[in-house]
């Protein structure tokens, strides 16, 4: 296990930024493209950073010291680079972009120069940046209560999402006193795994969200209708990959109806899907479910095994709550995708140690 999982975190340090036009020091650089459109610009976000900083603090209690060291010295590289991704009044909520000033649509030529693409902090990197750090008790505190401000019927209701769905108090995607309401099944499996994580206290607004989750699996909507049960990570694997990995650790009481179901999904979906990332999430997934894969030659991936896969998206029409415009928002030629490279060898490490702790635990 060693000399692999050695070989990926120095391919992953070795693509952390050590600081340049678009990546400042410690980040790991990440693009958005259109190919539809030919489009492709570097993207100077924190997302790629944080949860690939997140992934390696989960595997390194596996590894030997030298190897966590490695992990230690490429998590705190990231970290340093959370306060210019911090709310702009100074609040601990996160985005997607710089702050101060506003960075959205980093490096480009047209978005930046619109308001309407300019996103509020969102949960899902604050999620992720809360995991990854050390918060205090009244931080947590704070943040369960703000999150509550802007859960659905809040303030706004939601609109974009299944009829029977748009009663539920569950949380949206984002911060943001004039954001829309979003519900997706992977942004809600982040924020569930941070607040389980932290013990804090359940409300009605967890429990809504628990059910969100539970119940597109139930139907199959989250196989059906990826995109619109997650419009940032509108496809099946992902969507696996996310609540896979909340119900491993958790095994909140709330999905334990859907998990032999979701179980026989994920197998049945592995055994169709063709591109080798998708199979080495779903593979993951299964593993840290306590189901026996066949084993993936992930030693001998190269760079190009991560063409053609993405991780996440934004629609770009997926904003407007026009009935019309949001049938539009499906179409991949209003979705922009974003890669890592990082990342990607990042899910490796991640699907090696996984196995390997399954096959030592087999022995």
């Amino acid at each position: 296990m060693k000399q692999s999982l050695q070989k990926f975190l120095d391919q992953i340090e070795s693509l952390q930024s050590n600081g340049t036009r678009y990546f400042p020091d410690g980040i790991f650089p990440a693009h958005r493209e259109n190919k539809l459109i030919g489009y492709h610009r570097p993207d100077t976000t924190i997302f790629f950073s944080a949860i690939s900083c997140f992934t390696l603090q989960s595997i390194a209690k596996y590894a030997d010291p030298e190897l966590q060291k490695i992990i230690e010295r490429i998590c705190k590289n990231v970290i340093k680079n959370y306060p210019d991704f911090q709310n702009k009044d100074g609040l601990k909520t996160y985005n997607f972009w710089k702050t101060r000033p506003s960075r959205h649509f980093p490096n480009g030529h047209i978005f930046h120069r619109f308001e309407h693409f300019r996103i509020p902090d969102d949960v899902d990197d604050t999620a992720f940046i809360y995991l990854t750090t050390s918060p205090t008790a009244n931080e947590l505190a704070w943040l369960k209560e703000k999150l509550k401000l802007h859960a659905n019927g809040t303030k706004l209701s939601v609109r974009n999402t299944f009829e029977e769905y748009k009663s539920l108090k569950a949380y949206s995607t984002w911060f943001g006193k004039n954001m829309y309401v979003e519900f997706d099944v992977c942004v809600l499996s982040n924020l569930m795994y941070c607040i389980l994580q932290y013990d804090l206290p359940l409300n009605e607004h967890d429990e809504d969200s628990l059910h969100y989750i539970r119940s597109v699996i139930e139907t199959d909507r989250y196989i059906t209708m990826p995109f619109r049960c997650a419009h940032q990570y509108p496809r099946t694997p992902l969507i696996i990959y996310h609540v896979a990995r909340l119900i491993a650790t958790f095994d909140p009481p709330a999905l334990q109806p859907v998990k032999s179901k979701f179980i026989t999904d994920a197998q049945r979906i592995l055994k169709t899907t063709n591109h080798p990332m998708d199979k080495v999430i779903i593979s993951s997934s299964l593993i840290r479910l306590g189901v026996k894969t066949e084993h993936i030659g992930i030693e001998n991936f190269t760079k190009t095994d991560f063409n053609g896969f993405f991780f996440f998206i934004a629609g770009l029409l997926t904003a407007y709550e026009h009935p019309v415009l949001y049938k539009l928002a499906i179409n991949p030629l209003f979705h922009m995708h974003w890669i890592c490279e990082a990342h990607c060898w990042t899910l490796l490490a991640e699907y090696e140690t996984l196995w390997n702790n399954t096959a030592q635990n087999m022995r």
